[in-house]
Parts: structure tokens; C-alpha cells; sequence
């Protein structure tokens, strides 16, 4: 019974725009936005800068003498650790210019693998739903949700370049 009712749902998505929006309304709380709004911007962060992101650079972690990298497009980036590095390909892959990154470092780990999980959830959403489309149908699609993923990150800031820190103790009265 099920199956009728999810070609019905298929048969209704028309545009790109409403895959975007179907594959969006799926991942509900695995929205790679979502995530970034509920469980990194509402810790303590320090923003991070892309500077000049070329679209479509390709990222890439390479691990050296030096420690991990992350490479997008010609450029290296210096990481501290591996976390850190696949928690900014994320958002490299994306195209944001900008993102927050959690100030504590526990934290990172974790995120990055939320992250790339939702990553790697909404392609093959979008692959499953437009299974009968062509594939500049489908890549129409993914520059959909990344305009949105872009838009959505942006909107939920970076943050200060600096987290704050609070100057008083207990110690004194």
C-alpha cells in the first residue's frame, strides 16, 4: 500500500524546485542548515573564512609532514586535526564563505560526522527521487540545494572571528 502513495508523491514533483524542497522536507532535522543552526551556532565559536572560495573547487584532506590539510581547489589550508578539517570540507564543498567552528574542540568530531552524513544523505535523496530524471536534471537540483545550504549558513552568521570571554571569577566578592 505504501508504494503507490510514494508514486503518487513522486508524480506530483514537477521542477527542480520541488525535488529541492522534497529532498529538504526528508532530511527534517538532518538538514545539513539545521544542524548548523541548532547544534553549532548555539555554542560558544570563532568564525572561519574562506577567503576567496572559487565555486566548484574541488576539497580534498591531504595529511603531511607538517600535520592535515585541507585543499580546495589550489589552495592549502593548515588544520589543527583531522575533525577540523572534515568539519570545513564540508562547508568548502558547499561553497560557504563563511561558517562558525566550535570553539570546543570534543565537539568537532561529532559534528563533522553529522554533517557529512547529511551531506552524503541529501545526494542520494536526490539521486533516489529523480532516478527516472537526466542528469543535468539532477545536477539542477543540487545547485538548488546548495544555493539554499549556502543562503541558510550565511543567514545563521559566523559569528566572531574571537569567542568570547568572560573576565569575572568567583574567587572575589
Amino acid at each position: 500500500m505504501a508504494k503507490p502513495q510514494a508514486n503518487t508523491a513522486k508524480a506530483t514533483l514537477k521542477s527542480a524546485a520541488d525535488f529541492a524542497a522534497r529532498v529538504q522536507a526528508e532530511l527534517k532535522s538532518a538538514w545539513l542548515p539545521e544542524i548548523y543552526r541548532e547544534r553549532v551556532r548555539k555554542t560558544r565559536t570563532r568564525a572561519y573564512n574562506f577567503e576567496q572560495l572559487k565555486p566548484r573547487a574541488r576539497s580534498e584532506i591531504q595529511h603531511t609532514l607538517l600535520g592535515v590539510e585541507l585543499k580546495i581547489g589550489s589552495r592549502r589550508l593548515l588544520c589543527p586535526d583531522l575533525a577540523t578539517a572534515r568539519y570545513l570540507s564540508v562547508f568548502a564543498r558547499a561553497g560557504c564563505e563563511q561558517v562558525a567552528v566550535p570553539y570546543d574542540i570534543t565537539k568537532i568530531s561529532q559534528l563533522a560526522d553529522e554533517l557529512e552524513s547529511s551531506w552524503h544523505r541529501m545526494l542520494l535523496l536526490v539521486d533516489h527521487l529523480a532516478a527516472q530524471k537526466s542528469e543535468a536534471f539532477r545536477s539542477r537540483i543540487r545547485q538548488l540545494l546548495l544555493a539554499t545550504i549556502r543562503q541558510e549558513v550565511a543567514a545563521a552568521g559566523a559569528g566572531a572571528s574571537v569567542p568570547e570571554f568572560k573576565h569575572t571569577t568567583k574567587q572575589r566578592s
